[in-house]
């Protein structure tokens, strides 16, 4: 990832719906996601990627509701707090 200079990485969470089992059972489950990137663009692409690579979905199978910018500190997830924390030293 190129960063331009005095580009700041932010924290998204990406809330929508998957469909996990398309040739059994179809059914759409929900899914929150939170992410770092740079833009609301690149989030997405991030989430895309992500539940590709981990649950072998196809971009038509996935289905985005929200994207909301969140400050670090709302984040769930632990190692993206952390992830926030540790871009101060190396700024």
């Amino acid at each position: 990832m190129v960063c331009a200079v005095g580009s700041e990485v932010k924290t998204f969470r990406v809330e929508g719906v998957a469909l996990f089992s398309p040739d059994r059972v179809r059914f759409w489950q929900k899914f929150s996601l939170e992410v770092r990137a740079l833009t609301r663009e690149e989030a997405l692409e991030k989430v895309y990627s992500l539940m590709g690579s981990k649950h072998k979905l196809k971009r038509e199978h996935i289905k985005i509701l929200n994207v909301v910018e969140i400050s670090p500190e709302e984040a769930r997830k632990k190692v993206v707090r952390e992830l926030a924390r540790l871009e101060g030293w190396f700024s």
